[in-house]
C-alpha cells in the first residue's frame, strides 16, 4: 500500500506506537495525534487516505471529531475506523450513524487484525 497515508488518533501513546509500527510495516505512511485538537489541526493541514479514531480522548470526544470530519467537505469521504474500548451497542450504533466505516472494539482485535481491517479499506 505504498503512498497511502493514515492518521491514528489515540491518546494511549503505547498503543499508538504499536499500531503505528504495525501499519508502517505494511507500507503505510503513518501520522499520529494524541488529542482531538491535534487531530483536527492535522486534518486541516494534510489529507489522509484513512483514519483510526479512538473515542475517549482527553479533550474532545471521538464522536465529536467524527462528526466534524464528516461535516468538512475536504475530509468527508475518508474511511474512518473507530478503535475504542466502548463496546456498548448504543455507542457502536452512534459511531456508525455518524459515518464511521467500521467500529472495532479494542479488546476484540489484535494489531494484525486492525492492520487487516485498514488494508481492506484501500481495496
Amino acid at each position: 500500500m505504498e503512498g497511502k497515508k493514515i492518521l491514528i488518533i489515540e491518546d494511549d501513546t503505547f498503543l499508538q506506537g504499536l499500531a503505528a509500527n504495525k501499519l508502517q510495516s505494511e507500507g503505510l505512511e503513518v501520522n499520529t495525534a494524541s488529542t482531538g485538537e491535534a487531530a483536527l489541526t492535522e486534518l486541516s493541514n494534510q489529507t489522509y487516505d484513512a483514519i483510526i479514531l479512538d473515542l475517549m480522548l482527553p479533550d474532545i470526544s471521538g464522536f465529536d471529531i467524527l462528526k466534524q470530519i464528516r461535516e468538512r467537505e475536504t475530509n468527508n469521504k475518508i474511511p474512518i475506523l473507530i478503535f475504542s474500548n466502548l463496546s456498548d451497542d448504543k455507542d457502536i450504533k452512534r459511531g456508525l450513524e455518524l459515518g464511521a466505516t467500521d467500529y472495532l472494539v479494542k479488546a476484540n482485535f489484535t494489531l494484525d487484525e486492525l492492520a487487516e481491517k485498514v488494508m481492506k479499506v484501500f481495496k
